[in-house]
Protein backbone atom coordinates (compact mmCIF):
# COMPACT_ATOMS: atom_id res chain seq x y z
CA UNK A 1 0.00 0.00 0.00
CA UNK A 2 0.96 3.29 -0.71
CA UNK A 3 -0.21 5.51 2.03
CA UNK A 4 -1.14 4.04 5.48
CA UNK A 5 -4.53 5.84 7.46
CA UNK A 6 -4.38 6.59 10.75
CA UNK A 7 -6.75 7.92 13.13
CA UNK A 8 -6.44 12.03 11.56
CA UNK A 9 -8.14 10.00 8.46
CA UNK A 10 -11.28 9.15 10.57
CA UNK A 11 -12.54 12.21 11.65
CA UNK A 12 -15.96 12.69 12.71
CA UNK A 13 -19.01 15.08 12.14
CA UNK A 14 -18.74 17.18 14.83
CA UNK A 15 -15.37 18.18 13.40
CA UNK A 16 -16.82 20.70 11.47
CA UNK A 17 -20.00 22.43 11.02
CA UNK A 18 -21.46 21.11 8.16
CA UNK A 19 -19.53 18.18 6.73
CA UNK A 20 -20.66 18.00 3.53
CA UNK A 21 -19.46 21.63 2.60
CA UNK A 22 -16.69 21.50 0.52
CA UNK A 23 -13.38 23.25 1.25
CA UNK A 24 -11.41 25.39 -0.68
CA UNK A 25 -8.67 22.47 -0.95
CA UNK A 26 -10.57 19.81 -1.48
CA UNK A 27 -9.24 17.38 -3.42
CA UNK A 28 -12.45 14.99 -4.27
CA UNK A 29 -13.64 17.29 -7.89
CA UNK A 30 -10.02 17.04 -9.01
CA UNK A 31 -10.13 13.56 -8.57
CA UNK A 32 -13.43 13.02 -10.09
CA UNK A 33 -12.38 15.31 -13.25
CA UNK A 34 -9.30 13.00 -13.31
CA UNK A 35 -10.80 9.32 -12.85
CA UNK A 36 -14.19 9.71 -13.86
CA UNK A 37 -13.26 8.13 -17.26
CA UNK A 38 -12.04 5.44 -15.75
CA UNK A 39 -15.85 4.48 -14.45
CA UNK A 40 -16.78 4.23 -18.16
CA UNK A 41 -13.77 1.48 -18.07
CA UNK A 42 -15.89 -0.96 -15.82
CA UNK A 43 -18.34 -2.03 -18.16
CA UNK A 44 -15.41 -3.97 -20.66
CA UNK A 45 -12.92 -4.84 -17.77
CA UNK A 46 -14.36 -7.47 -14.98
CA UNK A 47 -10.64 -7.16 -13.78
CA UNK A 48 -11.23 -3.69 -13.05
CA UNK A 49 -14.33 -4.15 -11.64
CA UNK A 50 -13.25 -6.41 -9.28
CA UNK A 51 -10.62 -3.96 -7.94
CA UNK A 52 -12.42 -0.90 -7.03
CA UNK A 53 -15.08 -2.90 -5.60
CA UNK A 54 -12.56 -4.03 -3.07
CA UNK A 55 -11.01 -0.39 -2.77
CA UNK A 56 -14.33 0.93 -1.60
CA UNK A 57 -15.20 -1.64 0.21
CA UNK A 58 -11.97 -0.97 2.52
CA UNK A 59 -12.66 3.08 2.32
CA UNK A 60 -15.82 2.07 3.43
CA UNK A 61 -15.04 -0.16 6.15
CA UNK A 62 -12.04 2.67 6.82
CA UNK A 63 -14.62 5.53 6.74
CA UNK A 64 -18.03 4.37 7.83
CA UNK A 65 -17.40 1.85 10.82
CA UNK A 66 -17.49 4.10 14.15
CA UNK A 67 -17.92 3.75 17.58
CA UNK A 68 -17.71 -0.05 19.39
CA UNK A 69 -20.47 -1.11 17.27
CA UNK A 70 -19.15 -0.41 13.79
CA UNK A 71 -22.35 -0.12 12.29
CA UNK A 72 -22.28 2.33 8.90
CA UNK A 73 -23.50 5.69 8.76
CA UNK A 74 -23.74 8.00 5.99
CA UNK A 75 -19.93 9.17 4.34
CA UNK A 76 -19.37 12.59 4.96
CA UNK A 77 -17.10 13.93 2.09
CA UNK A 78 -14.72 15.97 4.70
CA UNK A 79 -13.80 12.61 5.62
CA UNK A 80 -13.18 11.44 2.47
CA UNK A 81 -11.46 14.50 1.04
CA UNK A 82 -9.15 14.13 4.18
CA UNK A 83 -7.90 10.39 3.26
CA UNK A 84 -8.25 11.46 -0.18
CA UNK A 85 -5.93 14.78 0.67
CA UNK A 86 -3.29 12.00 2.84
CA UNK A 87 -3.22 9.58 0.14
CA UNK A 88 -2.44 12.04 -2.69
CA UNK A 89 0.49 13.54 -0.15
CA UNK A 90 1.83 10.27 0.02
CA UNK A 91 1.50 9.76 -3.92
CA UNK A 92 3.63 13.16 -4.18
CA UNK A 93 6.04 12.23 -1.58
CA UNK A 94 7.33 8.74 -3.83
CA UNK A 95 7.26 10.63 -7.20
CA UNK A 96 3.64 8.52 -8.22
CA UNK A 97 3.09 9.28 -11.93
CA UNK A 98 -0.25 8.13 -13.61
CA UNK A 99 0.19 5.07 -15.40
CA UNK A 100 -1.14 4.23 -18.55
CA UNK A 101 -2.81 0.99 -17.08
CA UNK A 102 -3.69 0.43 -13.52
CA UNK A 103 -1.73 -0.11 -10.13
CA UNK A 104 -3.00 0.37 -6.87
CA UNK A 105 -3.18 4.00 -6.70
CA UNK A 106 -5.73 4.13 -10.07
CA UNK A 107 -7.82 1.56 -8.17
CA UNK A 108 -7.85 3.94 -5.11
CA UNK A 109 -8.38 6.44 -6.84
CA UNK A 110 -11.08 5.57 -9.27
CA UNK A 111 -13.00 3.90 -6.08
CA UNK A 112 -12.59 7.54 -4.25
CA UNK A 113 -14.62 8.57 -7.68
CA UNK A 114 -16.61 5.56 -7.64
CA UNK A 115 -17.35 6.83 -3.17
CA UNK A 116 -18.17 10.30 -4.53
CA UNK A 117 -20.17 9.77 -7.79
CA UNK A 118 -22.45 7.00 -5.49
CA UNK A 119 -22.91 9.74 -2.35
CA UNK A 120 -23.48 12.37 -4.32
CA UNK A 121 -20.70 13.96 -2.69
CA UNK A 122 -20.42 16.84 -4.96
CA UNK A 123 -23.91 17.82 -5.28
CA UNK A 124 -24.57 18.79 -2.13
Amino acid sequence: MFATPDESHRGSPDDSPDPHTPSADCPLPGIVAAFAPRLAELAFEPGLVAAVDQHAAELRELLYAQGPELLPRRLHRAELSDYARGFLDRLDEIGWREPVGYDFAVHRLTAICWLVRQNGLLTA
